[in-house]
């Protein structure tokens, strides 16, 4: 059975190479295509291609959302986003509403059905530029929790008071100690946490 696969990209001119990348490709059929997000909602839930290839910037609701939306619908389908953005909010963003993979407009079209090949049998295909950043993400993420971890009780009590916008003086009336016991603390914290400001304090705390 041939991999059956939809298309949303705005751009005329990609939508429709990438459907004829795929129409001539052995193992393929470009089932559907869709300038919008909105009209792509409308007609892949009965269409139900095995992977539908999504682009982020679209006109009105954006690709994110659409996959959000998609996966609620049709779990079974695969999404992989193609896009030219590479920052990590929009990486991240994408996988948490449901994508599976995500590959850069750029990606040579061997590269490309191979990856929909991948994420049709369960893969999750990345360039290796995009699964760098997301290892980097995950790597400082994990080293502000572990900064966190290393702070006394005490310590964690005046970070949690300082999070949520309490002065110095509202801190010590709290914990009922002096004002300077709490400078101590707060020097304390920016030491462990390796930070020079409350904003970059509280940054770590949340982020742990």
């Amino acid at each position: 059975m041939p991999i059956t696969v939809s298309i949303v990209e705005d751009n005329d001119q990609l939508r429709g190479t990438l459907a004829r990348v795929i129409g001539r490709a052995d193992g393929f059929v470009c089932l559907s295509q869709y300038a919008t997000a909105e009209a792509a909602l409308e007609a892949i839930p009965s269409g139900k291609p095995n992977v539908v290839l999504m682009d982020i910037n679209l006109p009105g609701m954006n690709g994110v959302e659409c996959v959000r939306r998609l996966k609620q619908v049709v779990p079974e389908t695969q999404v992989m986003m193609l896009t030219v953005y590479e920052d990590t909010d929009n990486i991240f963003n994408a996988l948490a509403a449901g994508a599976s993979g995500y590959l850069l407009k750029r990606t040579p079209r061997a590269e490309l059905l191979d990856a929909i090949r991948e994420v049709y049998r369960g893969g999750s295909p990345m360039t290796t530029h995009i699964a760098r950043k997301v290892v980097q993400s995950f790597q400082r993420s994990a080293a502000s929790a572990q900064a966190t971890e290393d702070l006394s009780p005490r310590e964690k009590e005046v970070l949690d008071f300082l999070a949520q916008g309490f002065l110095y003086k509202e801190i010590a009336d709290k914990l009922g100690i002096s004002y300077e016991t709490v400078h101590t603390y707060v020097r304390r914290i920016y030491e462990k946490l390796q930070v020079r400001t409350r904003t970059e304090a509280v940054a770590k705390f949340l982020k742990r």
